[in-house]
């Protein structure tokens, strides 16, 4: 797993990244275009088992010509890392090390709570804005990366 700063030296100019808002239940992905200007809600992974995500991240990771994974890290809100944080790095790991593209962290500090309330404001059934969350949130991860990154 690297920094985000080392990421930003180890990936091409015009190479898609992908964001993960990772749950115990479900994942949200999502993926930027190749100049790394907008993060777009993909999909939701239902998260059965470690080796069923990384089938199913390694199939993405294809078929999108992505280059590096943005996995957001729950920080608690005074910036320490609690028991969320470290099974996250855990994952983070050993999806770095399955997939064999760079991985890095970045804070995710009211991603779901921005993406809930943006949803909020549409006029959208409750049911499709719970179930589309989740891939929203890992918007708002990526976005904030990339943002970070062109910056």
């Amino acid at each position: 797993m690297i920094t985000i700063d080392t990421l930003k030296d180890k990936i091409e100019n015009n190479s898609r990244l992908l964001g993960l808002d990772m749950g115990s239940k479900r994942i949200g992905v999502s993926i930027c275009d190749d100049r790394r200007k907008i993060a777009t809600p993909y999909k939701t992974i239902e998260f059965i088992n470690m080796e069923n995500l990384i089938f199913d991240l390694s199939n993405i990771v294809k078929e999108n010509d992505i280059f590096g994974i943005i996995i957001g890290n729950p920080v608690n809100m005074d910036g320490s890392f609690g028991k969320s944080a470290q099974s996250i790095q855990d994952r983070a790991k050993l999806i770095g090390n399955k997939i064999n593209i760079p991985v890095c962290l970045w804070d995710e500090r009211l991603s779901t709570s921005a993406a809930y309330n943006l949803s909020s404001n549409l006029d959208i059934k409750f049911s499709l804005k719970k179930k589309k969350i989740d891939e929203k949130a890992a918007t708002f991860i990526l976005q904030g990366a990339i943002d970070y990154l062109n910056n």
